[in-house]
């Protein structure tokens, strides 16, 4: 619509028939968020009319006018309108609208205003002494405190007190639009309240606001909205809320607990009277000293562990709350109230133990709230990090962000409460390891309350918290633990890891080689032939194979014994030998298949796959036997000779094969280079076991100077290089831990300190 038609448009906007008011009251509202168009609008007397409409009509007219006024505030014109005497009466019929008009599109419109007139008082020129007053500059003429915030609403709110319930309820709506905007008038006075609190930090006025809006069920309705599938639609608003929870609970932490504040008074009060005092076994005063004074009126003496015996530290409650502030005397009073009976029985329970055994219930709860707080961030309430989830489309990015848990606060300090007092008990701890049931509570809520999606309700989570098994949780905290230790020892722990690695593999390849030293006795399988060759073959067939590694390390010994001995062979019996300068490469393989030969596979294959069955061996081995039993076998290989007239024998009857060739090594990499000649097996072990097989598989190949590749010898080189480790860490003090190697450096004499030239000429040196 162009401005030239704005004249026409005021006349059929305040035309008495229906019809023409509501086409020119709907074209306005898709015209009006122009400012230019909004100015002239104004300039022609069109609030005016706006205002008319609104206090008079009805229906989709009323809509349409409800509409049109938001949008004109939202470019920031048009407050006029909630100037003059008659501001008043607009707003109460704003009020009386969301009150009784069932009707969505009109309370969508009446709330969109209202949280523009709220939120007016936070948007206006910069926070003051005069700002809690309504008092804002610019140019508009203001008419005086009240005009905009929630002291704009007051008057209005007292003629309709079922205002804020209404507003809560349509949390509930299926609308989402209306239900967002019933949200935004919620944040808009929340935020009215705290910024109108002036900087005092009583936590009076805005407490109490606070205070009834919770009393209508708003923490029940968003913790719903925040786990529904509607979060997408509701996202802005409910990141408003949340962060303006963290702000009341900050708040309510800055508030000092100060005895001289009636109702700070009244909470102490009743955390003592909840304890039942009258108790002469809780009170922990003998009953001798008692007897005959307990009936005289007048003769009750204070009792000198009066705040003590509920956890305290000293009898000078207030200073304890030093850290956690009112949020933890509310935490606490809370607790206790909804928890009475529990309360007095535990403290009737501690009673009969000693002083040093008893869980400190105050100290207790301030420790779960301060673990709550610092769990939540409470702290950090960064909107620019909002803004950049907000972006993302990634719905599991978004769904980090949301923690309706949060808004459970009371319940989570319960279950986290209770939850200590089950591990003070489990591990039989003393007021001494009170920081170490702490920590441990505080990787419970790591893990429970940290890991639990949105979704989840908060009973599972109080289920989980009470279930949460306490070794289980005690492994959990080493491991973070050891993370701990090398974000700070990190270079350090990595060098020493690489040594001891080092040393263990030196160790392990010594003690492989000397079970090679000491030999083994192996299998080998029948062998079949065929039928004119049978009887001669079986008869010949000797079970049983040792072998043994030379003194010098040199040659690989083994001779073939009809049965085992009883006792082992010396070198001398063993009349074969393999000098191990000749060996290209040793492989192994299980056979899976009894009815053929596998042929020898890639180790490292073999050792990550060892069910794999491999291609058939040449004829040669066609007739050997195989056990019906899968078994783990390992073939030595030599370089066959270039000449083709040489023939490769078969490693089960490679007693005359020759020690070596003309041209052999012991890598084949080399091999190929040098025109890839072939390989010929000279000798195959069966081992009795897998340790065996893993014994003299990685003892091999050790001798040829490669690395082991079993996961036998690979776990006992960790094992023995993790010890080597916590030994080396023995000689670094716990209060060393967390202050890295500097620190450690500082109490250990001077170790990794650079000593001062004072006092030195040139001649001298660093001992390290």
């Amino acid at each position: 619509m162009d401005q030239a038609d704005i004249p026409a448009l005021l006349s059929r906007l305040a035309s008495d028939e229906d019809a023409a008011r509501k086409m020119a009251v709907f074209k306005l509202q898709s015209s009006i968020n122009d400012p230019a168009f909004a100015d002239v609008f104004i300039s022609s007397g069109g609030l005016v009319i706006l205002r008319r409409l609104i206090m008079t009509t009805a229906g989709n007219t009323l809509a349409y006018s409800l509409q049109s006024l938001t949008r004109l505030l939202e470019v920031d014109m048009g407050w006029d309108i909630f100037e003059g005497p008659t501001a008043g009466e607009l707003v109460e019929r704003i009020v009386e609208l969301i009150v009784t008009n069932p009707l969505v599109n009109i309370l969508r419109g009446a709330m969109s205003i209202l949280v523009a007139l709220v939120g007016r008082s936070q948007s206006s020129s910069g926070p003051g002494p005069d700002s809690s007053s309504g008092a804002f500059g610019g140019s508009t003429s203001l008419r005086g405190p009240g005009t905009y915030g929630f002291r704009a609403l007051k008057p209005a709110v007292a003629v309709y007190p079922q205002f804020f319930e209404l507003v809560i309820q349509q949390l509930q709506s299926a609308d989402h639009a209306l239900c967002a905007n019933a949200l935004m008038l919620i944040n808009a006075l929340i935020r009215d309240a705290i910024s109108s609190d002036g900087g005092v930090g009583t936590g009076e006025e805005w407490s109490k606001f606070i205070k009834r809006l919770q009393d209508l069920g708003l923490i029940r309705a968003v913790y719903n909205l925040l786990q529904s599938s509607a979060l997408q639609d509701l996202a802005q608003p409910l990141l408003e809320f949340q962060s303006l929870t963290k702000v009341l609970l900050r708040k309510w932490r800055e508030v000092r607990v100060d005895l001289e504040r009636p109702e700070h008074r009244r909470a102490l009060k009743g955390l003592h009277l909840a304890s039942a005092p009258d108790r002469r076994h809780v009170n922990g005063v003998s009953a001798g000293t008692e007897d005959g004074d307990a009936t005289k009126k007048g003769s009750r003496k204070h009792n000198p562990e009066k705040w003590r015996r509920l956890g305290f530290e000293t009898e000078s409650p207030a200073s304890e709350f030093e850290t956690a502030g009112f949020l933890g005397m509310m935490d606490l009073t809370d607790y206790v109230r909804k928890n009475e009976d529990g309360f007095q029985k535990l403290l009737l329970e501690h009673s009969t133990r000693p002083l040093h055994e008893r869980c400190p219930v105050a100290r207790a709860s301030l420790a779960v709230t301060m673990i709550l707080y610092d769990h939540f961030e409470v702290d950090k309430t960064d909107f620019d990090d909002i803004r950049a989830y907000l972006a993302l489309s990634d719905p599991k990015a978004q769904d980090k962000l949301f923690r309706p848990l949060l808004l459970q606060w009371s319940r989570l300090h319960t279950a986290g409460l209770h939850a200590f007092f089950r591990l003070w008990k489990a591990t039989g701890a003393h007021r001494d390891d009170f920081d170490k049931v702490a920590e441990l509570v505080r990787v419970l809520i790591e893990q429970v309350v940290g890991q639990a999606n949105r979704t989840k309700d908060v009973l599972e989570v109080e289920e989980e918290l009470q279930e949460y098994d306490a070794a289980r949780l005690r492994e959990i905290q080493m491991g973070l633990l050891e993370l701990s230790f090398e974000d700070q020892w990190g270079p350090h722990l990595f060098q020493v890891r690489e040594e001891l690695k080092h040393e263990a593999l030196q160790f392990v390849k010594e003690q492989r080689i000397r079970c090679l030293l000491a030999g083994s006795w192996f299998t080998k399988p029948m062998p079949q032939a065929r039928q004119q060759e049978s009887y001669n073959k079986r008869r010949l067939y000797q079970p049983w194979r040792y072998a043994k590694l030379s003194h010098n390390r040199r040659y690989l010994h083994y001779a073939d014994f009809p049965e085992k001995l009883p006792y082992e062979p010396g070198l001398e019996v063993l009349t074969e030998k393999i000098d191990l300068g000749t060996i290209s490469s040793v492989v192994s393989n299980v056979s899976t298949n009894p009815p053929e030969a596998d042929a020898p596979a890639d180790l490292t294959d073999a050792d990550s796959n060892p069910n794999a069955s491999t291609h058939t061996l040449t004829s040669r081995h066609n007739g050997a036997a195989i056990p019906a039993k899968p078994t783990t076998k390992i073939t030595i290989y030599t370089f066959a000779d270039e000449s083709p007239s040489i023939t490769t024998a078969s490693p089960d009857t490679s007693a005359n094969t020759p020690g070596g060739g003309a041209t052999t090594t012991t890598s084949s990499s080399n091999a190929s280079r040098s025109g890839d000649p072939k390989e010929q097996p000279v000798l195959t072990l069966y081992p009795l076991n897998h340790s065996l097989a893993s014994e003299w598989l990685d003892g091999l190949l050790m001798l040829l100077n490669q690395a082991p590749i079993t996961a036998e010898t690979n776990k006992l080189v960790t094992l023995v290089s993790e010890y080597g480790l916590k030994i080396r860490l023995l000689n670094v003090r716990l209060e060393h831990m967390y202050g890295g190697p500097a620190a450690a450096g500082e109490g250990s004499g001077g170790v990794g300190v650079v000593p001062s030239r004072e006092g030195l000429d040139e001649d001298y040196w660093y001992e390290i």
